[in-house]
């Protein structure tokens, strides 16, 4: 989607981006129902929310029956996962919904809002498990081993069965609401293998404490994951450019287009996984081919760096930035133009009574 401001004879107006029909050059990535965005499969999603929740209750009865830590904090986490799973899919009917006028780009950010919560509570979870292992490392208690190696084998398979299931597609590498969900499974899958060594141990050597040992390694594996979840997700809500785009090579690119004299206040945020937004003011000679130079710049953006909104504000060359009235954040001089007063609005007061 790319928009442009209507040429006229003032060019250094503000940053309002009020845009009539005129206004728009062309549209993707917009449904139906006005949504603007990629579409996400849920149905896996579906699928291992279904495996999950029937295995979560396999798995407390196991470690109840066993006495094993490593399989109660599998358990444990598997609980996260079920949470995960049922929040990312309630993120995707958000982000379905259409979009209006006070939500210009709809609930699409309810899926990184999903991927947070989702990497909070990972991290969470291996707290408590941390926890749980140091306290059982004291005075290790018995355990059932061969209730524990038979559970975590059936745990194992139902792990590896959501896991294919979430990386059918290749969802998982490009949407972090996915990802997050992902990780869960992976890190209860990692967590099968560890309980299953556990109780290989135990049953060979009787060394209980390998139970809460093998714990904490489970507990690392789930924060490793869980850290980068957590990074990604507060950069996109912090508004920073992609990760891994050069913003540097963005605007050598933009200056590369015929008529492009010059690139200023380029901002470039991702909006939610899969659509990245761009907004720049493009100094050129003349307005009269802004038209095909703003075509250009659009499907440039599109194709060398997949920035499929595209918001950019022609300006005449050689326009005094020193006298800018608007807000800027690559002139200090007009930098303070962003930090505005509005008059407070009034509110509706009760007094003398209550409701």
């Amino acid at each position: 989607m790319v928009h442009q401001h209507k040429p006229g004879e003032d060019h250094d107006h503000d940053h309002g981006h009020d845009h009539g029909p005129d206004d728009v050059a062309h549209d993707t990535g917009t449904d139906e129902h006005g949504t603007t965005g990629p579409r996400v499969n849920a149905r896996p999603l579906v699928l291992a929310l279904a495996i999950t929740t029937v295995f979560l209750v396999v798995e407390v009865v196991g470690a109840y029956l066993s006495n094993s830590l490593a399989l109660l904090a599998d358990a444990a986490h598997m609980l996260t996962d079920v949470a995960a799973l049922g929040l990312a899919l309630l993120a995707i009917a958000l982000a379905r919904r259409p979009a209006t006028a006070e939500r210009s780009f709809g609930y699409l950010r309810a899926e990184i809002l999903a991927a947070l919560i989702n990497a909070v509570t990972l991290i969470v979870a291996a707290i408590y498990i941390f926890y749980e292992a140091w306290e059982r490392l004291k005075d290790p208690p018995e355990v059932q081993s061969n209730t524990l190696l038979l559970v975590a084998i059936a745990g194992l398979c139902a792990n590896i069965a959501s896991a294919l299931v979430l990386s059918r597609g290749g969802g998982h590498e490009h949407n972090l609401n996915q990802r997050g969900a992902f990780l869960h499974v992976l890190g209860d899958l990692f967590g099968s293998v560890a309980t299953i060594v556990a109780a290989l141990i135990i049953k060979a050597t009787g060394w209980y404490a390998a139970d809460p040992i093998l714990s904490a390694v489970i507990g690392l594996l789930v924060v490793y994951g869980a850290w980068s979840l957590l990074r990604e997700s507060v950069d996109v809500l912090l508004e920073s450019a992609p990760r891994g785009m050069e913003i540097a090579k963005v605007r050598r690119g933009m200056l590369e287009v015929p008529g492009v004299l010059g690139v200023h206040d380029l901002h470039v945020w991702t909006v939610t996984s899969g659509l990245v937004a761009l907004s720049a003011h493009v100094e050129i000679a003349s307005l009269q081919n802004w038209s095909e130079i703003m075509g250009q710049l659009a499907s440039q953006l599109r194709d060398d760096f997949d920035i499929a909104h595209v918001t950019l504000q022609p300006e005449l060359a050689g326009s005094p930035r020193a006298s800018w009235d608007r807000c800027s954040l690559d002139a200090p001089a007009a930098a303070s133009t962003c930090a505005t007063t509005a008059p407070a609005r009034p509110r509706l007061a009760h007094a003398g009574h209550r409701h």
